[in-house]
C-alpha cells in the first residue's frame, strides 16, 4: 500500500512516514500543497493523509481540486481545528475522514485500515509477476501457491518493484520509498534486504524473478529484459 504524507512540519511528517513504513506501508512525503497536488495527480496512491494548513496551498483547496478532476483516493485529513464547522468543511471539501492533532499513532493506524477497507483498491486483485502474488490489503505474498512470509521491509521493498512489473526499479527510488533517512548511507541494507527477499522469492527449479540490473537498480519478471 503506498500513502502520500503532506505535512509542512517536517519533523512530524517525517515521524509519520517512519511509522507508516513500520507497518509496511510505502511511504511519499510532501510539504507543500501544490506538490502534494502534483505528486497525488500522476502517481497512483491508496491513500492521502493531509494536512488543513499548508503552504502554497491549504488542504481544503488540495482536496477540492483532485475530486473535481476526479482523483477518488481516499483522503484522511489531519487538523488541530476540532470545531464541528472544520469538520464539515473538511467533509465537504472532499475528504474521508478527519482527525483533530494530537492524536495517537494507534488510532491513526485504524483510521487508515478502515478507509483502505472502503476503497475500491482493496477489493482489486493482488500484484502478480508470473507465478508471484502480491495482495496488498491482505499483506499476503506466495509463488506458485505457496505463502512467502517476508519481513515488513522486505514486503515494502517487493510491492514497489510488482507496481512496476518489467520495469527497473533505481536504488534511490526503492530506499526512498522503504527508508526516512539519508538514503546516500542506505544501499547497502537494500542490497541485503533484497538479497534476502530474492532467497525467499526464487525458489529452486523456477524461474528466477528478482533481477539486478547493475549501475540502475532491480524489477521483478520472467526476465532482466521484462
Amino acid at each position: 500500500m503506498r500513502i502520500l504524507v503532506v505535512e509542512d512540519d517536517k519533523k512530524a511528517a517525517q515521524l509519520l512516514a517512519k511509522g507508516l513504513r513500520e507497518e509496511s506501508f510505502v511511504v511519499d512525503i510532501s510539504y507543500d500543497g501544490e506538490a502534494a497536488d502534483e505528486m497525488a495527480s500522476v502517481n497512483n496512491y491508496d491513500l492521502i493523509l493531509l494536512d488543513w494548513l499548508l503552504p502554497r496551498k491549504d488542504g481544503l483547496a488540495v482536496c477540492r481540486d483532485l475530486r473535481m478532476r476526479g482523483i477518488s483516493t481516499p483522503i484522511l485529513m489531519l487538523t488541530a481545528r476540532d470545531a464541528l464547522s472544520d469538520r464539515v468543511k473538511g467533509l465537504n471539501a472532499g475528504a474521508d475522514d478527519y482527525l483533530t492533532k494530537p492524536f495517537g499513532f494507534s488510532e491513526l493506524l485504524a483510521r487508515i485500515h478502515a478507509l483502505l477497507r472502503r476503497s475500491d483498491l482493496t477489493r482489486q486483485a493482488g500484484l502478480r509477476a508470473a507465478d508471484l502474488t502480491l495482495d496488498p490489503a491482505s499483506r499476503r505474498v506466495s509463488r506458485a501457491g505457496v505463502p512467502v512470509n517476508l519481513t515488513s521491509k522486505e514486503f515494502a521493498i517487493l510491492a514497489i518493484l510488482m507496481r512496476r512489473p518489467g520495469e527497473v526499479v533505481t536504488r534511490s527510488e526503492l530506499a526512498e520509498g522503504v527508508w526516512e533517512e539519508d538514503i546516500d548511507t542506505l544501499f547497502n541494507a537494500l542490497e541485503v534486504h533484497v538479497s534476502h527477499l530474492r532467497r525467499k522469492i526464487d525458489i529452486p527449479g523456477a524461474p528466477p524473478l528478482i533481477h539486478t540490473i547493475r549501475g540502475h537498480g532491480y524489477l521483478v519478471g520472467l526476465s532482466a529484459s521484462g
